[in-house]
């Protein structure tokens, strides 16, 4: 398997633990040199991992973040697993041994595919709003015991109190050991959805309020997603811009809507 630390917090650490539990391990994004962090490699820059995958004919790669608590994954054919999908992963696992419990917390940004992927299974999703402080939040409020965003922040509470990547990778890889399966056949049951985003300026307006008319507007697109898709305007809590997301099956459909519904947002916000 090949490890991406970004040359991080875990350049040292990660290997030796997937070493030490008997894993072949060829390193790559460990050498920090004070500024390089994130830089080209990790789960912000899954490239590296990808190409080192492929050339090493790897079963597998895990990438962390500089701090390490994010966590994506590359499986032999070279196509990423983020935290959406190894969310599922472990929520399915969870559910096997009837140690799930009733829900699992994602964001307002879980793919709607992984949502549905999970009701198949007879677990509910909770959304909570972006950011890992809000998913555990909400997974103490609904005490569940897992939770996580599309980034890799994956919180595994029966085995950790936060985000952990290397906890979150070696559950993954336990149940492929344990179920002798590919990480590729392990994400086979989720198919996720398109997702579009465009980003509305606030202009001058000081915040963004959902007024009637754009409740109407997107309730019209709703419509025409026909209980296949769902829409999302969220403020940024960075930038003075709204984001418009419109998901669903058909990509040229929602790329089609998106862009309708952020010209009229941007219209009725500069009326």
């Amino acid at each position: 398997m090949v490890v991406d630390c970004a040359h991080g917090s875990t350049y040292h650490i990660a290997p030796f633990v997937f070493e030490e539990l008997g894993a072949e391990v060829i390193k790559i994004g460990v050498s920090p040199d004070g500024i390089n962090i994130n830089d080209g490699y990790g789960a912000t820059s899954p490239g590296a991992l990808i190409e080192s995958v492929l050339e090493n004919k790897a079963d597998l790669g895990v990438a962390l973040d500089g701090d390490g608590d994010r966590l994506i994954m590359v499986d032999h054919l070279g196509e990423v697993l983020d935290g959406d999908e190894i969310l599922y992963i472990l929520a399915k696992t969870r559910q096997d041994k009837g140690l799930l419990g009733a829900c699992v917390v994602g964001t307002l940004m879980t793919n709607l595919g992984v949502e549905h992927a999970l009701n198949r299974l007879g677990v509910k999703l909770l959304r909570s709003a972006v950011g890992d402080r809000h998913v555990i939040k909400m997974m103490n409020d609904s005490k569940s015991i897992l939770g996580g965003e599309g980034s890799g922040h994956i919180i595994c509470a029966d085995r950790t109190t936060t985000g952990d990547g290397i906890i979150s990778a070696l559950q993954v890889l336990e149940t492929m050991a344990c179920e002798s399966k590919l990480l590729h056949e392990l994400k086979s049951d989720i198919q996720k959805y398109p997702q579009c985003m465009v980003n509305v300026k606030l202009n001058g307006a000081r915040e963004f309020t959902m007024t009637d008319e754009i409740t109407q507007a997107v309730n019209e697109v709703e419509s025409e997603l026909n209980g296949s898709g769902r829409v999302l305007l969220r403020p940024s809590g960075t930038e003075p811009v709204v984001r418009v997301m419109v998901e669903g099956e058909d990509l040229k459909l929602v790329e089609s809507l998106a862009l309708d519904l952020s010209k009229t947002v941007e219209r009725l916000l500069s009326a």
